[in-house]
């Protein structure tokens, strides 16, 4: 056997059915696998045409470092194209988590006018602290931590924020990163109406009191 014989080199690079499964699933971010994102950012266009015939398009922001899969517009009335199922589901948000994604985004806002950092990161208090203010009064304070409690969890379900392992040996409350995506979907124009929004929102959750 030739002993000067190499192997031919074998790819390690996700392959485009790797990174649709992956996009199918949830959202991808550069700092979970910085391989990944690389082949992403590699296949984009290849990727943006194969969705496009599941009415799907490719949001990837590559300053920010995520990439994700909405549903097209759908055609308005006057076109004739057929209208598909939606293969991405909407989900109807409560006002609590509603008033809790703005409140998020306008935080966010200022947070990168300050310039200091790229994280946002806030404790669970922070953001008791920063729905506090708008919430109808009455709840006692136990009650007010469950109920935030749950619309925290729900917002870390859709992917808005994300928890940080506490660390070790420490009771202190949780703390959780403040996602970028955040701003795809609570955008500019959505941002300049906040404060009337906001005024809505109040007045809805005194009316009904918060729900999650």
């Amino acid at each position: 056997m030739d002993e000067s014989f190499t192997p031919p080199a074998t790819s390690s690079a996700p392959d485009l059915s790797v990174l649709l499964i992956g996009l199918l699933k949830r959202v991808q971010y550069r700092e979970d696998d910085e391989p990944l994102w690389s082949a992403l950012l590699r296949l984009q266009a290849r990727i943006r045409d194969y969705v496009a015939v599941l009415n799907l398009e490719l949001i990837l922001d590559e300053a920010e470092g995520y990439a994700f899969l909405k549903s097209r517009a759908e055609p308005g009335e006057d076109d004739p194209s057929p209208r598909l199922p939606r293969l991405i589901a909407r989900r109807p948000l409560t006002y609590a988590v509603s008033l809790l994604l703005a409140l998020l985004r306008k935080k966010l806002a200022e947070f990168d006018a300050g310039g200091s950092d790229t994280r946002l990161v806030l404790s669970r208090d922070d953001i008791v602290e920063l729905v506090r203010v708008f919430l109808p009064d009455g709840p006692n304070e136990a009650r007010l931590i469950d109920q935030m409690e749950a619309t925290i969890n729900k917002v870390v379900d859709l992917g808005f924020l994300h928890r940080l392992k506490p660390s070790t040996g420490t009771s202190a409350p949780t703390n959780y990163e403040v996602r970028r995506i955040l701003k795809a979907f609570v955008d500019a124009q959505w941002l300049a109406e906040f404060d009337a929004r906001l005024s809505n929102y109040q007045n809805q959750l005194a009316n009904s009191g918060v729900r999650t």
